[in-house]
């Protein structure tokens, strides 16, 4: 299928470009760039004037429940969630049932995504055996089945000498390491931040310090095994910090991420003891969200991705003390951040494109996540004026778990072409 993209913003991190271009795709690639281009007999003519053209967007933190957990969320219905939001690759987390913790469980993701995903799903393997902690996984037969990277994704490997030995085994395997950071003896029955707003709703918290006890052991572990160590969903402002001293050194296998609703909502945001605002680590306070945005600003903080958790209505019923932590983001991210950070003037349109699409490339070493001539044509056409509300009523995914329905945004993703393909436009699905 051939695509000509005519006079869009082309905006493209990998090269720094913020033009006004047209694009041809054919073959998967971009084949040809630049002004005033004719290729008006393609098979589709996309007129992109006035809108943002960037490269799809790659999420590194993504929980699909498949296989085990599909009442909650499947391979299909989680990849055309992304299409919608224009997320063109995926990183699925290992915390399905069965687990994904051997070559056989990972070919299941892998065979089903082939058939029924429009867009890349890439898997995650688990560390340990169940996610158990106790003896390391199949790591040597998943890096030979094509496993992506490695995570205990939900919970850490709280035997360091054994979160050691799994360091050690990604290294001589070439696979990143994507980390949840949590003391779980530190977090005991923890359902919320730990602050005035826990004591005034009466409900558990959930220290700073249970996540950045963690990722201090884990910085100190990777940059002693020479591991390349990705930071999930971080939400502190002490890890924050330890980001920036890390980049001052010039340590550089170790990068973290930051998701949308850490860098917009604190828990004065909560307003009851309401489920859709219970997640992993769990909203912080005001001096938390301006250092994770000051990391984004200042290249300390390397990306932004969803942590995108589906639950049905049942499982986040009730209180926030027995509910399921998670909210889904698949299909919100991209706009949330535009609004959020790039209208409000925290980044340029530039960075936004390279934390979400040119970095978390980079630190799983894709060839994606930028516009050039001979690379893959995962594309995204975006609205950036036109103001709308999130509907949780019309999300894809079958989770509909979200603090932001209602909210006014701009970024509504128009199209999504993935290896050449259009996978998504309004009026698809």
């Amino acid at each position: 299928m051939s695509i000509f993209i005519k006079g869009g913003r082309v905006v493209d991190a990998a090269t720094g470009k913020d033009t006004i271009e047209d694009i041809y795709i054919n073959d998967g690639l971009i084949q040809k760039m630049g002004s005033n281009l004719e290729f008006n007999n393609a098979d589709t003519v996309i007129d992109a004037a006035g809108k943002l053209v960037m490269p799809g967007v790659i999420d590194l933190h993504v929980h699909l429940r498949d296989p085990g957990l599909t009442y909650k969320e499947d391979i299909e219905s989680g990849s055309k969630a992304a299409a919608r939001g224009g997320v063109t690759t995926i990183i699925a987390m290992p915390n399905t049932k069965p687990v994904i913790d051997s070559p056989e469980s990972l070919k299941y993701v892998l065979e089903k995504a082939k058939r029924v995903a429009p867009i890349h799903v890439l898997q995650t393997g688990s560390m340990t055996v169940g996610l158990e902690g106790e003896k390391l996984s199949d790591i040597k037969g998943m890096a030979e089945a094509g496993v992506i990277a490695l995570s205990e994704d939900g919970k850490s490997v709280m035997n360091s000498a054994l979160c050691q030995k799994a360091m050690e085994e990604a290294v001589k395997y070439g696979l990143p390491i994507l980390d949840h950071c949590e003391e779980i003896n530190l977090r005991g029955n923890g359902c919320m931040n730990e602050d005035e707003n826990s004591k005034r709703l009466g409900l558990p918290g959930i220290s700073n310090a249970v996540e950045d006890v963690i990722t201090a052991r884990d910085i100190m572990l990777a940059v002693d095994a020479g591991a390349r160590l990705h930071l999930c969903h971080i939400s502190t402002e002490g890890v924050a910090n330890m980001m920036r001293i890390l980049k001052n050194e010039g340590i550089e296998n170790v990068t973290a991420e930051v998701c949308p609703h850490h860098f917009i909502l604190t828990s004065d945001d909560i307003p009851g003891d309401d489920p859709n605002y219970k997640m992993n680590p769990p909203l912080r306070q005001k001096a938390d969200v301006e250092a994770l945005i000051k990391g984004l600003q200042d290249g300390s903080i390397q990306a932004i991705s969803t942590d995108h958790a589906p639950h049905s209505a049942e499982d986040k019923a009730g209180s926030m003390a027995t509910a399921a932590f998670g909210i889904v983001g698949l299909e919100t991210s991209l706009p949330l951040t535009y609004t959020e950070l790039v209208e409000k003037g925290y980044l340029t349109t530039l960075q936004m494109v390279e934390k979400m699409c040119w970095n978390p490339a980079q630190i799983l070493g894709l060839t994606s996540g930028t516009l050039q001539e001979g690379r893959p044509a995962d594309v995204i056409v975006v609205d950036t004026e036109k103001e709308y509300t999130i509907d949780k009523e019309k999300f894809v995914s079958k989770g509909k778990n979200t603090p932001f329905h209602g909210r006014k945004v701009k970024g509504k993703v128009l199209y999504t072409i993935c290896d050449g393909n259009v996978v998504f436009t309004e009026n698809n699905f």
